[in-house]
């Protein structure tokens, strides 16, 4: 009677210490600090008109005419290392979900041992097995074999919805991955395009300077006849010299220039140096398309990066919420049944081998809780990280369209008066040798606008050049280029 009142007194103080550690706990979890991110995007783009057009949603294959840079790109988009290796980043956390999925399901073994075990005759089991038979005149063997076979079970019940969150938050983490993987995808897409229009105009400066090179050598020709006639000096014969060595050297510079850009493009493709296929004609009269920007709302749908930190944004809330959950206690149940014996054939002997148990437990943190604590505060300032995180993405999406707009616009009018400037220039040279053939004119005339059209002739290649690549940049601004 007394042992009955004593287990009944030790279940109602278990259950008492169970309810007063629980209260204690949940009085005790601190505040989640919250800060909701700012979702604003201004109202238009700088001097943009307000269109649902969008050149972003264009396919790359689309928006690029040259073949020789849709098939490199093609290469890359299978060869380039960086981006397999992401790919790989994006199975793993595929794979993390399953693992985070499987968490909160019960957990089911099977399992068999073997056992002997020999104990001292003057020991409590000794004893114990010493007076006991297995029948009637059946003594317990020495040494005691035990063999078992069955199944256990255990599971967390998942009350906090801590292990949900985990698996929500893998599920997130997991299309953050793919959103990096389509930012890559649209970062190497555009890096290959910028390598492959400056390559080109690294050519047509190549057969500029050949052509300028062959109108200085004619020059000095010239020059030294004139010399012969006693009709200029040896300072002009030098100075003109000096001039063609200039550009020979000038040469020799780009052709390195070139083979550096070659095996530029050939890395982000993935393959060992090569010549690159490439149309470099009529690269001057190259037409440049218009851009749609769009509206401002559809930056958040196009740019890639601007969704992965939106739904790590998301994912670090979770985990705040799975960082407060560890300060309440967790609840399991363990299970099994099986089949156990001292000889294999009293395996099969049932109800006398069968084993089974049933368990239940309440664990949760009570003292020296400052690890929880500190797990729990650096999510809450991760999730604020990541709140500042997905702004500044917003604000620098946005800044990158309106400078690649406004660079556009300005390249344009560029473009426009170096085109000029060019048909001024190369009137200009044979103006200035038939001046210097009757003596009207000094021969640093001749030199300085032989200069300064062979410079203007690099400018308007290089703001080809430029024009091309802000327009692959704005593409690239916009959202464009991964799909």
């Amino acid at each position: 009677m007394k042992t009955k009142q004593r287990s009944s007194f030790v279940i109602k103080k278990a259950h008492f210490l169970s309810v007063l550690t629980l209260l204690i706990l949940c009085s005790c979890v601190p505040n989640q600090v919250l800060r909701e991110e700012n979702k604003a995007v201004p109202e238009n783009f700088k001097n943009q008109p307000i269109d649902s057009l969008n050149t972003a949603t264009i396919k790359w294959r689309d928006f690029f005419s040259d073949s020789h840079l849709i098939s490199l790109i093609d290469t890359a988009l299978s060869n380039n290392q960086e981006l397999n290796i992401m790919l790989q980043q994006v199975a793993i956390s595929k794979n993390n979900i399953k693992a985070k999925k499987g968490e909160y399901l019960p957990f089911v073994n099977m399992y068999a041992g073997a056992e002997v075990e020999k104990v001292g005759k003057y020991t409590r089991n000794g004893a114990v097995e010493e007076n006991l038979h297995i029948r009637e005149d059946e003594k317990f063997p020495e040494p005691l074999t035990d063999f078992s076979i069955g199944l256990s079970a255990s599971w967390e019940l998942d009350v906090w919805k801590k292990l949900r969150n985990e698996k929500k938050s893998a599920v997130l983490e997991y299309l953050a991955s793919v959103e990096g993987k389509n930012f890559m995808v649209t970062n190497l897409v555009s890096e290959i395009a910028n390598s492959y229009y400056e390559l080109v105009a690294l050519d047509n400066e190549l057969s500029m300077v050949s052509q300028n090179l062959e109108i200085q050598k004619n020059a000095l020709q010239m020059v030294k006849l004139q010399k012969q006639a006693a009709r200029t000096t040896e300072l002009a014969v030098r100075r003109f010299e000096a001039s063609v060595l200039k550009n020979q050297s000038h040469l020799y510079e780009l052709q390195q220039e070139i083979v550096e850009t070659e095996n530029k493009i050939n890395f982000l493709v993935g393959r060992y140096p090569q010549p690159i296929e490439r149309n470099s004609d009529n690269f001057i009269d190259k037409p440049i398309e218009g851009v749609k920007a769009g509206i401002p709302s559809q930056l958040l749908q196009n740019r890639p990066d601007l969704r992965r930190a939106e739904y790590e944004l998301a994912a670090a809330k979770l985990n705040t919420k799975i960082a407060r959950a560890n300060f309440y206690p967790s609840i399991g149940i363990k299970a099994g049944v099986g089949l156990q014996a001292f000889k294999p054939k009293f395996l099969t002997s049932t109800p006398e081998s069968l084993v089974y148990s049933l368990a239940g437990d309440i664990v949760g943190p009570l003292i020296n809780r400052n690890a929880i604590k500190a797990a729990y505060k650096t999510a809450n300032n991760k999730q604020l990280q990541a709140v500042y995180e997905y702004e500044r993405a917003i604000l620098n999406a946005y800044l990158e369209v309106a400078n690649e707009l406004s660079k556009i616009d300005n390249l344009k009018n560029s473009y426009d008066l170096k085109k000029q400037q060019v048909e001024a220039l190369n009137e200009s040279i044979d103006l200035s040798i038939r001046l210097f053939k009757s003596a009207r004119a000094e021969y640093t005339e001749v030199l300085l606008t032989q200069r300064e059209a062979l410079e203007s002739k690099i400018e308007i290649i290089e703001t080809k050049r430029d024009q091309l690549l802000a327009n692959v940049k704005v593409y690239k601004a916009l959202g464009g280029g991964w799909n």
